[in-house]
């Protein structure tokens, strides 16, 4: 299984910010979203930057609420670590653990293409051990 499958189940939709939106802004948009990391970029193509609650309340502990009027550009993850759409699941979950990362742009030609969290990549990953576990038991059964 591939990052591909889970972008035809999910949807290819990536929410996106500005890099010179405020922390505040970018708070309210994660809320609103009810999700855990944005794409900061300017034209919704082209990746700048990555910001997570994680960025947000690490920035909290060391600068307090003043952060929340500072810049997503002043905050963000500039190393932007992706994937393509032909990546394995596999590769991903080590990936994703070995960074210690849950989110992952996808880039298809070096667009956009959408973003999977570990959430995405585990939920997929057990859904094919079920499908693989499900097929060894009939098989079983009809040898039987």
């Amino acid at each position: 299984m591939n990052v591909e499958t889970i972008l035809k189940t999910k949807g290819a939709a990536v929410v996106t910010i500005a890099p010179s939106a405020t922390i505040a802004e970018a708070v309210a948009l994660l809320t609103r979203k009810r999700i855990g990391a944005l794409v900061v970029s300017t034209d919704g193509r082209e990746p700048l930057g990555i910001l997570s609650e994680r960025d947000i309340v690490h920035g909290l502990g060391q600068r307090g609420a003043i952060l929340l009027d500072a810049k997503v550009d002043e905050l963000m993850t500039r190393s932007v670590i992706t994937c393509a759409p032909q990546d394995r699941l596999a590769d991903l979950m080590a990936l994703m653990t070995e960074r210690r990362i849950r989110h992952l742009p996808v880039l298809d030609d070096g667009r956009l293409a959408g973003l999977v969290s570990i959430g995405d990549v585990v939920k997929n990953r057990l859904d094919e051990m079920e499908w693989e576990s499900s097929s060894l038991k009939t098989y079983i059964a009809g040898a039987a």
